[in-house]
């Protein structure tokens, strides 16, 4: 299906792997300039490569900590004419509240939360100026399962996806739309961290975090494709009356929990 995003202009945090890089992937696929957000040069370059060369776009780099409210304010004077923002940058560190000090709970919110918020509030401004723009939230499927022992990032993700909603909810007055996106397990570094400090917690022994990913559904973890094509979809015009809406990607797992 032909989304009609070519020639549009598109935003990424977190791009340089995982989610984020599947995100920029799928939007330059149809067509879309992208820029390409992260904190390491090294990883940002070689996916700037990798994507200019497959899918013929424009691709830019900028290697920032969007935790530092400066550096969102580099990029919306850089990059004000952008069509699709996709806030994806963001790791919360897994752990119940004794593993996760104060220290390292404020860093990881300070990244993803407070990222997003800040993001959205300079972006949201510039794309109502214009009455033209789409922003698309990568939250996580533990903000309507909260899990004790991923504490941190439940709570988070619950705070965004209320902020989705609420931002998402009086957009289309603006001309605009704001949607999330819930992710299950997904198949990247970053869930093997994940696993192996449940396996930690749970066995005493980090090694066996394989033994935890049994069970899901199709047997396996969901592609970080298939997130970045959902992406793709809700920032095109052929998901023109979405807003305020989060879309879960968990393979069923919220529902059989639901169920039990």
């Amino acid at each position: 299906m032909d989304l009609g995003l070519r020639g549009r202009k598109a935003l990424v945090t977190g791009a340089s792997k995982g989610i984020g890089r599947a995100c920029a992937e799928a939007l330059a696929e149809e067509g879309c300039d992208v820029v390409l957000v992260a904190r390491t040069a090294a990883d940002l370059e070689k996916a700037r490569g990798e994507i200019a060369q497959r899918h013929n776009v424009a691709v830019r780099c900028y290697p920032l900590d969007l935790s530092q409210s400066k550096n969102v304010d580099t990029l919306a004077a850089e990059c004000a004419d952008i069509d699709i923002l996709v806030n994806n940058a963001g790791a919360i560190p897994g752990g119940n509240i004794a593993q996760i000090d104060e220290v390292r709970w404020r860093a990881a919110w300070d990244l993803k939360v407070f990222g997003y918020i800040n993001m959205t509030r300079r972006f949201y401004a510039l794309m109502a100026a214009r009455r033209q723009g789409v922003i698309v939230n990568i939250l996580g499927a533990a903000g309507e399962n909260p899990d004790f022992d991923y504490i941190a990032g439940s709570s988070g993700n619950a705070s965004l996806m209320a902020f989705t909603r609420a931002m998402g909810g009086t957009a289309p007055k603006d001309g605009l739309r704001v949607v999330g996106i819930n992710p299950g397990p997904v198949m990247t570094e970053r869930l093997v961290t994940l696993t192996r400090t449940r396996a930690e917690t749970r066995f005493g022994d980090p090694e066996r975090w394989q033994e935890l990913m049994q069970g899901y559904a199709f047997g396996r973890a969901a592609k970080p494709e298939e997130i970045g094509w959902m992406a793709a979809f809700l920032a095109s015009d052929r998901s023109g009356y979405t807003t305020g809406t989060i879309v879960t990607i968990d393979g069923g797992g919220g529902s059989r929990r639901s169920a039990l």
